[in-house]
């Protein structure tokens, strides 16, 4: 998929996308999701990070609020135009640019982030190459993206096939294919354990139970690697 079809697949879903996390079950999944990206990320005070593929800025701002400077990176245009909506502020950059050709030098940010970018780009592993590359020595990488082992990326597989506009175009990957992406072991979680028909209160108690039994079902996959020296 070349960079232009990418940016026209998603003009589209700002508007749905940010609706979907008013709902009371979305509202859970940001949550759930945030939990596992802070745990893994932990971003700190003063830390300089990238949010590569940060769409309308939905987990970008949690990283500020955390005291991180973060240059948000995303090819749609209509996604970045909804995250610079959502307020101006020194510790925060929004930039136009393509994951696979980050406009920066090797070494240029502590950590580096990727959130459900990766289902959109078949070669995976130069997407992680090239994330490792601007991250400096011992800095923290993570992605996450959509389990291929979770009843939610079945039933996207079927929308797919039946013609989804955005589901027809997306890769799916398992923990061992995600772990393998990268040139160094790291180690990888899952989170959101209930279906997205549940109700918001017993999906909660689901995913407790999921968290304490360490499932490697959970739709939200998110992988963390440390750059070596």
């Amino acid at each position: 998929m070349s960079a232009s079809e990418k940016t026209q697949l998603f003009d589209d879903w700002p508007d749905r996308y940010e609706k979907w996390f008013t709902t009371p079950i979305g509202a859970l999944v940001k949550r759930v999701e945030w939990e596992l990206i802070d745990d893994l990320l932990k971003p700190g005070p003063g830390e300089f990070i990238l949010d590569a593929g940060c769409g309308t800025g939905v987990f970008t701002l949690d990283m500020i609020s955390c005291g991180a400077r973060v240059v948000g990176l995303d090819l749609s245009l209509s996604m970045i135009q909804k995250a610079r909506q959502k307020g101006a502020s020194s510790q925060l950059r929004i930039i136009s640019a393509d994951i696979l050709r980050l406009p920066f030098l090797e070494n240029s940010f502590d950590k580096t982030v990727s959130i459900t970018a990766l289902e959109f780009i078949p070669d995976g592993q130069k997407a992680i190459k090239e994330l490792f590359r601007v991250t400096r020595k011992e800095g923290t990488l993570v992605v996450a993206t959509l389990n291929s082992l979770s009843p939610w990326a079945e039933r996207r597989r079927e929308e797919g096939q039946k013609g989804h506009s955005l589901f027809s175009k997306a890769f799916f990957r398992s923990p061992g294919e995600l772990a393998a992406l990268a040139p160094v072991k790291g180690e990888s979680r899952t989170a959101v354990h209930f279906l997205k028909e549940e109700d918001p209160d017993r999906a909660g108690e689901i995913e407790r139970k999921g968290k304490l039994k360490d499932l490697s079902t959970g739709a939200f996959l998110a992988a963390r690697w440390i750059k070596p020296c």
